[in-house]
């Protein structure tokens, strides 16, 4: 389910928007290995306290987000608050089967 922050900007919540759409996409992809999906819930389900200050460079987030911003980025805060982390993040959780993760 889509989490937007209520202090987001509408061009937030667009970066959202498109981020998640990507994530869906590419958890649903045959090609995306299931290990891969696993690894982008685990930081969905991720405690904040857990992602502070972390950096993720994990190339298929970093694409959506660039992809979402219209930026090249190298790396994309861990962050809840991110509009383009949460987007990504959420969107491959809410693709993935509940019973492959048990989610």
């Amino acid at each position: 389910m889509k989490d937007y922050h209520s202090d987001w900007t509408e061009e937030q919540s667009a970066v959202y928007d498109e981020a998640y759409r990507v994530g869906q996409e590419w958890a649903q992809d045959p090609e995306t290995p299931v290990d891969e999906q696993q690894r982008v819930v685990n930081l969905a389900e991720a405690d904040e306290d857990d992602l502070a200050d972390v950096e993720i460079e994990y190339q298929p987030l970093v694409d959506a987000v660039a992809d979402a911003t219209g930026v090249d980025l190298a790396s994309v805060p861990a962050s809840r608050d991110d509009p383009g982390f949460a987007g990504f993040v959420d969107g491959v959780r809410d693709a993935v089967a509940g019973d492959t993760f048990g989610l």
